[in-house]
């Protein structure tokens, strides 16, 4: 081959080619134009609306404008190089498919297959979530199998509350159950706020109310007793477990001194929270510092919420903690290929 092929041929392959560094990151979102234009054809919410250029996307009384980047992946190709990212998991946004009622499967079943196809195109460099029709049973079942099986999904991406409800409810066990006994790690996001109402004054959802969401759900989820039930379930929850490694000394008290809602544990909720998984996505660099000291270095994954956050800011909060270079290693990817087995 000649040479000047040979490099055309290079730098059309630059884009995908893995960066040296290695770097892993758990948590990274797209919207695909195939789901927005379904969006932009409803007359009720949730719904895309256009306006100056720009789209928004309402999901109840909340309406976010979408990032630029966000359904850009050569974009996001290149904000990975820039950071040194070599792989990322790649997972839909809010609004979920349990949204949607009657099209709630149908809806699954299309953004699955749009991860599942851009995964495929660039296989060295983005991982699946899955996201599940959570509104009916049956079929959240047979999306799991058909995501996990079929797509090669390497988790699932469940909302911290689902249209209202909280994942902890009895219609929702039987994924915890297939997912522990699968090693098919789950991802707690936050959804719609439950607290939309008391956070939504100087537009406090984002800041406030997305961590309370998963704050609340977590917290269900320990007391609740589902890793009571499932001690070898792969729980992730993101944004560095919201407000709950902060709160889980009181959580402790209540529960183990005062005996108030501890009918479904039999150690104290700080240890079951110790059980899961937590990422780096915060702005704070002293939050990340406290969540490493409570779950430990080897719990805890390098992630940007890019395009939503600039991967530099969360990498740069991760290199602040001046960690021994194996521990800083097993945050930026090792604890991630482990747990999502890369």
């Amino acid at each position: 081959m000649k040479r000047r092929n040979m490099l055309a041929l290079a730098s059309s392959l630059s884009v995908t080619a893995a960066p040296p560094s290695g770097r892993i990151d758990c948590q990274s979102h797209l919207f695909f134009e195939e789901f927005l234009a379904l969006l932009e054809k409803r007359k009720s919410q949730p719904y895309v609306y256009r306006k100056g250029g720009d789209r928004y996307v309402v999901v109840g009384e909340w309406t976010r404008r979408l990032m630029p980047k966000h359904t850009d992946v050569a974009a996001k190709l290149a904000d990975m190089d820039a950071n040194g990212i070599a792989m990322s998991a790649l997972s839909v946004n809010d609004p979920g498919p349990e949204l949607f009622g009657a099209d709630s499967p149908a809806m699954a079943r299309l953004l699955n297959d749009l991860i599942a196809d851009t995964v495929k195109k660039h296989p060295t460099r983005f991982f699946g979530l899955a996201t599940l029709p959570f509104n009916t049973e049956s079929a959240m079942m047979a999306e799991f199998d058909r995501a996990v099986t079929k797509l090669g999904m390497k988790g699932i991406l469940l909302y911290s509350n689902l249209d209202g409800k909280f994942p902890d409810e009895p219609q929702f066990r039987p994924l915890f159950a297939e997912a522990e006994k699968r090693g098919v790690p789950l991802l707690l996001h936050p959804a719609y706020p439950s607290t939309f109402e008391v956070t939504k004054a100087y537009e406090g959802a984002a800041g406030l109310g997305l961590m309370f969401d998963t704050t609340i759900a977590l917290n269900r989820l320990i007391v609740g007793g589902v890793l009571e039930q499932h001690p070898r379930l792969k729980l992730v929850c993101p944004h560095v477990g919201g407000a709950l490694p902060y709160l889980i000394g009181r959580i402790d008290h209540q529960t183990m001194v005062l005996k108030r809602g501890a009918d479904h544990i039999r150690k104290a909720p700080s240890e079951y929270l110790k059980q899961i998984w937590l990422d780096a996505v915060t702005p704070s660099a002293l939050a990340l510092k406290f969540g490493v000291d409570f779950i430990g270095h080897s719990r805890m994954l390098y992630s940007s919420d890019h395009p939503w956050v600039n991967p530099k800011l969360i990498a740069g909060n991760v290199e602040s903690l001046k960690l021994p270079t194996a521990q800083e290693s097993a945050i930026f990817q090792g604890n991630a290929r482990s747990l999502f087995g890369l």
